[in-house]
């Protein structure tokens, strides 16, 4: 008869070891990219309630979707989220893709036309911040320029371009480094990109701004423009109460911050 193979034996008290093979470094996993900004569908709510909803908008992301793409945006990720509870998403504001931060949306049409007519009047207080190239002659101040945009660009005109339009912003630097600047932005006008154009044209672009300045495709230390929504506040639209929201530097700005402090130069 033939005879079966005996089983191993196993010994209490001896827990049995499984051999685990080495991992050669070259198959483990490369090191996080701080550079670049990190989104996934997963959304991070500031605040939500029955009325508005301010999500902290990863850069990278679009606002809203591109007419004939089924990219993913804030508001299709959002409303994907609130359909399960029959609820909607409306956007209210928009902030560019490449920049981070406090993005808001309303959840009926009644909402959604109170705080549009907040925003058209100018009176919701929206703060950035932003690293710049070089350091401005003052500390704080008032910059107004006049835009008409052509295509996907804004261009610099006169207060005489009747189809320019006037754009508003105020500043005070928060800290300088070697050769850039962080400063805090507050929109008093909201047109696209103003921020970028309006210290672009001042000779301070925003670090990482490739779409007004080529030479930004160079930068190594943030692979996005360095613009974030910090700071959102607004009148809610059933309670008549202000509602203040800060939203936190991402860890790519953060990463950018660090190597600016410890680099001689702000220079790519």
């Amino acid at each position: 008869m033939k005879k079966l193979p005996r089983k191993p034996r196993s010994r209490k008290g001896k827990p049995h070891r499984t051999s685990v093979p080495r991992v050669s470094p070259k198959h483990l996993s490369p090191p996080e990219d701080e550079r670049r900004p990190r989104f996934s569908r997963e959304l991070s709510i500031l605040y939500e309630d029955d009325a508005v909803v301010v999500l902290d908008k990863p850069a990278g992301l679009l606002a809203v979707p591109i007419k004939g793409s089924d990219t993913p945006s804030a508001w299709s990720l959002l409303a994907a989220k609130l359909e399960l509870k029959k609820q909607r998403a409306l956007i209210v504001h928009r902030i560019d893709r490449f920049s981070s931060g406090a993005l808001l949306f309303a959840k009926t049409a009644p909402d959604r036309q109170a705080l549009v007519r907040q925003f058209l009047a100018h009176t919701p207080v929206r703060q950035y911040l932003a690293a710049l190239r070089g350091h401005l002659d003052a500390k704080a101040g008032t910059l107004v320029h006049y835009f008409r945009r052509e295509g996907m660009f804004q261009q610099l005109r006169t207060a005489k371009d009747p189809q320019a339009a006037r754009a508003e912003l105020r500043y005070s630097v928060e800290r300088f480094f070697p050769d850039a600047s962080l400063v805090r932005v507050e929109l008093v006008t909201g047109l696209q990109n103003q921020i970028r154009v309006q210290f672009s044209a001042m000779g301070h672009p925003v670090i990482g701004d490739r779409k007004y300045h080529r030479a930004e495709s160079r930068e190594q230390r943030i692979a996005r423009v360095a613009l974030h929504a910090a700071h959102l506040e607004f009148v809610h639209p059933r309670t008549g109460k202000n509602v203040s929201l800060d939203c936190k530097l991402p860890p790519d700005f953060q990463h950018l911050i660090r190597e600016l402090s410890r680099s001689p130069s702000a220079r790519p």
